[in-house]
């Protein structure tokens, strides 16, 4: 009885500490902040490394020096929530630390540093109480070393399960990076879009316009609608340029 109230205190504190790194994880890089972590405007927090990354990603044309952009002030979007932050002439390092969320770190990986049960690890389904700690390449998944020794796996190649999972975690930070910079100037592009729309319209609309295709006859009125329409292309053209 006094083992099993152990084993439901241990879960429940497990489940704790899991549902608090879930809070600690940075969008960009999927790992837990790393010092300092910057708050953004709309409260959620990055890396300061990865929002230097996002904002490199969104305006790749400004000079860098070192990694580190150049050029001061500018503006990118939160990955969370799409917020456009603007930076001040301090740029990146303008940006507010957030102390609380660092103190939160600190403590949790203080409590983590305890060793793990054997039984909390993923174990193998055909060898009892073997560990997986290797990736097989061919097939695609995670095995044990003992059926990579005389199992299914004994004629594939495999690699440290860790070294396959950091190398996947970097390709999709950089990919999810990549993502966001694209988003930012496809929403800028949009908006250019929108803006001539709108000016196209007014175009149509506008009463001088009218007013001389009116005063033009019956005669000319024939001649006001394909002026119309090349003042339309003339618009067309200039999008697709």
């Amino acid at each position: 009885m006094s083992a099993s109230l152990n084993y439901k205190s241990f879960s429940k504190e497990q489940q704790t500490m899991d549902n608090l790194e879930k809070q600690l994880i940075c969008p960009i890089c999927l790992e837990m902040f790393t010092k300092p972590v910057v708050i953004l405007p709309c409260q959620h927090n990055l890396c300061r490394k990865c929002a230097s990354d996002i904002f490199q990603a969104s305006n790749p044309y400004l000079p860098t020096r070192g990694g580190s952009t150049v050029a001061s002030g500018g503006r990118f979007r939160c990955p969370s929530c799409r917020h456009e932050v603007v930076l001040d002439r301090h740029g990146i390092y303008g940006l507010q630390r957030n102390l609380l969320v660092e103190n939160i770190i600190d403590i949790y990986k203080q409590e983590s540093t305890r060793p793990e049960k054997k039984s909390d690890q993923p174990l193998c389904e055909e060898h009892e109480d073997e560990r997986i700690n290797i990736y097989c390449l061919n097939c695609e998944v995670p095995t044990c070393s003992l059926c990579k020794v005389f199992g299914a796996h004994k004629d594939c190649q495999v690699a440290p399960l860790t070294h396959v999972f950091q190398r996947q975690k970097s390709e999709l930070s950089d990919g999810i990076a990549v993502l966001v910079g694209s988003n930012d100037r496809v929403q800028g592009v949009i908006s250019q879009l929108e803006d001539t729309c709108k000016t196209i319209e007014t175009g149509f609309e506008d009463p001088p316009l009218q007013g001389q295709a009116a005063a033009s006859g019956s005669g000319n009125g024939a001649d006001s609608q394909p002026a119309r329409h090349v003042f339309s292309f003339s618009w067309l053209n200039s999008l697709n340029e």
